[in-house]
């Protein structure tokens, strides 16, 4: 396509091309949209969109307090937490707590027991619990040995979207 050709698709002037063309003016979205319009392509194909950062999440310095270690799985500072967390094998008598938040927990291995309110539970591999972090609450190994899990905290309440099956829409399509 030529410059000519370009300038009459898009209502941009011949010289304004041109020095988007050679480098000597910064390209403005007002100006992209139209070019990209024109030639029928994404603007981020147009523009070389940056490359994807790397999806892995790094492990940081693991956070020791009392006695059991926290991975940070996050890398921005407030709303939703994730830890992986490794509860060594002991037995502590339960000192349920509150505070604001909701938590969600899910077992990779060992044996996690979980006093809830008036409930005292015992989560296995591949098992989760969530519950409002209002209702007093302790969780740690049952004694038998270590527990790892992981642990996603929100600390206005806010709450994991677990979705089990597709929904209703995803099925009709």
């Amino acid at each position: 396509m030529t410059l000519a050709a370009l300038s009459e698709t898009t209502g941009i002037s011949v010289s304004t091309l041109s020095r988007l063309e050679s480098g000597l003016r910064k390209p403005s979205l007002e100006l992209l949209l139209p070019i990209a319009q024109a030639h029928q392509v994404p603007l981020d194909e147009l523009v070389g969109a940056p490359p994807v950062d790397d999806p892995r999440v790094r492990a940081r310095k693991p956070i020791v307090r009392g006695g059991r270690t926290h991975w940070p799985l996050t890398r921005q500072p407030g709303g939703l937490q994730a830890y992986k967390v490794l509860e060594p094998r002991r037995e502590l008598e339960p000192d349920p707590r509150t505070h604001e938040g909701y938590e969600w927990l899910y077992v990779l291995s060992g044996r996690l027991r979980l006093v809830l309110g008036e409930h005292d539970v015992v989560l296995g591999p591949g098992e989760a619990a969530e519950f409002d972090t209002r209702v007093p609450h302790w969780f740690g190994s049952t004694g038998e040995g270590p527990v790892e899990f992981l642990s996603l905290f929100g600390p206005q309440g806010e709450r994991m979207h677990v979705r089990a099956r597709p929904s209703r829409r995803a099925e009709d399509d």
